[in-house]
């Protein structure tokens, strides 16, 4: 059985975990293996990284810091997680991978495109996505989803007008690569999100 990796992208708030599940229940009824993880995390090593960069405490981090930052925790998921697993024939299934960089540092911080890719060329390896689903969600429809939780993180408090800018950059991305990313409406219902996230990933497998 053919590995394959699944990415989930998105403004916090965008359902990520929610399609996340349905997919691996899905393909765990067709004999896949999976694997879940997350970005930042994944790995003793990254969940420590997150740590790091989600601290509300770390408010004076510079964007070339946390772009650094990213990159090693996605390394070491990379080569011990996700690698791994595809080779074996698992479908690995990530909460955020390198687009996230791209849209937070790249655009978002301003640190450019091209600058996050090179950074991220060694982390990275050969392992890009082979479907990428991008949740579009306006920020203050994302800010309103997490409104009653308990703590922000420190991305997660970040400016209404950063937020928007995310949003933003993850539209500028999928243009940039419709074939890979395939945009869905997040305010749909999670079993119509479901079946356009199937549809798309059935496909490849065939």
């Amino acid at each position: 059985m053919k590995g394959i990796f699944i990415t989930m992208e998105g403004p916090d708030g965008a359902g990520k975990t929610t399609q996340m599940e349905l997919l691996s229940a899905s393909l765990q009824e067709r004999g896949y293996e999976v694997l879940l993880t997350r970005e930042p995390g994944g790995t003793k090593i990254s969940e420590s990284i997150r740590g790091i960069l989600l601290d509300p405490a770390y408010k004076e981090m510079k964007p070339e810091t946390e772009l650094l930052l990213y990159a090693a925790a996605r390394a070491q998921l990379v080569q011990q997680v996700i690698g791994p697993a595809v080779e074996a024939g698992k479908a690995v299934i990530s909460d955020r991978f390198v687009d996230s960089s791209v849209v937070y540092q790249g655009i978002a911080r301003g640190l450019g495109i091209e600058t996050v890719y090179a950074v991220n060329r060694p982390a990275i390896g050969k392992y890009m996505p082979d479907a990428t689903f991008l949740l579009d969600l306006s920020a203050k429809e994302g800010i309103a989803r997490k409104k009653n939780q308990a703590e922000l993180d420190r991305m997660e408090q970040e400016s209404l007008d950063f937020h928007e800018k995310v949003a933003a950059g993850y539209r500028t991305l999928a243009e940039r690569d419709p074939e890979r990313i395939l945009t869905i409406d997040a305010t749909l219902p999670k079993e119509v999100i479901c079946d356009m996230i199937k549809g798309k990933v059935f496909s490849l497998l065939r």
